[in-house]
């Protein structure tokens, strides 16, 4: 909720003069949103599914985590990329390869599939901190604005959410449908790895344009669609007796997730066309849509589902409306986005007031996130009660 109110202060700067600096304020979002939403609902689950003799290091670490998100979010709004902030950082990361560690040591499964998948999703997050450590170098070396800066941070974005998150997501996905280890889930598996890595060419080729990487990327897409073919082969009787068992809210949730991940595939399949390719990275508002495709679509549907399926929570009218609502302005805003990306990309400039519009239809984000949480608290209060 703090990320999403965040996010709507720096669209409302388009539509009045504020006196905050938008580019630190955007650091904290994208750290709000990834590191306290994300990381730290995957660091939950992982612990609460996977670890059965839950030991105290698993509080703690939580809070120490907890503790480097809150410092982040203080302190980049103010000074962006500094000493304070830096050392949050540094703090986080140090406390992600814990939290791999320990994982890794005390994981207790019957199953193969959650075996390779939860390892799978945490080495993608420590080879993803790669990016993060090279940014000094790339700063002290090249500066801000060389290729190797930005390459940096695509290499840390890129395994996080295509890596560590999305795999993330699915090891649960699978873990609550009990699928089983077969000669699919193998090429699956196979092919999910390496279409991860094989897509990381695109946002290099952005930088440093070489038709060998236009290839590897065209290939690496190439096997996602694959292995999206094997996923819902993997899923698809499992998710049927699954959803039966779902209230309506849960049912519908994650049939439109799923809906936007074969939208989001739909778009990286139309990267194949260079001249697509490219004018997606011209034009940044396809960028941020198809950002927000994936976080909130796709990531964030994901674990709103997991987390209504685990708590058993009843479809009640207020639970119901924050739902409705949040998807309302997660559809409203990517459309209002990619209508201005189009319109840019036709040289028709900017759509009439279309700021205001994005703002406006971007309050119905922290309105439903809001009425989601207080759901829970209250649901999860009565529990422990």
């Amino acid at each position: 909720m703090i990320a999403a109110l965040m996010g709507l202060l720096l669209r409302y700067s388009f539509v009045n003069n504020v006196s905050f600096n938008y580019r630190f304020l955007t650091h904290a979002h994208s750290h709000v949103a990834m590191l306290g939403w994300v990381y730290l609902m995957l660091y939950t689950y992982y612990v609460h599914y996977l670890i059965p003799d839950k030991k105290p290091i698993y509080s703690r670490l939580f809070w120490v985590t907890e503790l480097a998100v809150i410092g982040m979010m203080i302190s980049f709004p103010f000074q962006g990329y500094a000493a304070i902030s830096i050392s949050f950082s540094t703090l986080h990361i140090l406390c992600s390869y814990y939290f791999v560690y320990v994982i890794w040591k005390h994981l207790k499964t019957n199953s193969r599939v959650t075996k390779l998948l939860v390892r799978a999703s945490l080495l993608f997050m420590l080879i993803s901190t790669l990016g993060v450590w090279c940014l000094g170098p790339a700063v002290a070396t090249l500066g801000q604005t060389s290729a190797f800066y930005q390459i940096a941070i695509q290499f840390f974005l890129h395994f996080q959410f295509n890596g560590w998150f999305f795999i993330g997501v699915i090891t649960i996905l699978f873990f609550l449908l009990n699928i089983e280890y077969s000669q699919v889930f193998k090429y699956f598996f196979y092919l999910l790895i390496s279409s991860t890595v094989l897509t990381l060419a695109l946002p290099i080729q952005w930088f440093i344009p070489h038709n060998s990487l236009i290839w590897i990327n065209s290939l690496g897409v190439i096997l996602q669609i694959i292995t999206l073919v094997l996923f819902f082969k993997l899923i698809k009787q499992k998710l049927v007796g699954f959803l039966k068992k779902q209230n309506n809210l849960v049912r519908y949730l994650l049939l439109f997730v799923v809906f936007c991940l074969v939208l989001k595939n739909i778009f990286q399949l139309a990267s194949l066309f260079p001249e697509f390719a490219q004018v997606v990275y011209e034009h940044r508002n396809f960028v941020i849509g198809f950002i927000h495709l994936n976080m909130l679509g796709v990531i964030s549907g994901f674990l709103f589902a997991f987390i209504f399926q685990n708590l058993k929570l009843k479809a009640s009218k207020f639970l119901t409306i924050g739902v409705y609502a949040f998807l309302g302005g997660f559809l409203l805003t990517e459309f209002i986005i990619a209508l201005q990306g189009y319109c840019f990309y036709q040289g028709k400039g900017l759509i009439d007031q279309y700021y205001l519009m994005l703002f406006l239809f971007s309050i119905l984000l922290p309105i439903g996130i809001a009425a989601i949480t207080i759901t829970i608290s209250k649901e999860t209060y009565e529990i422990s009660k």
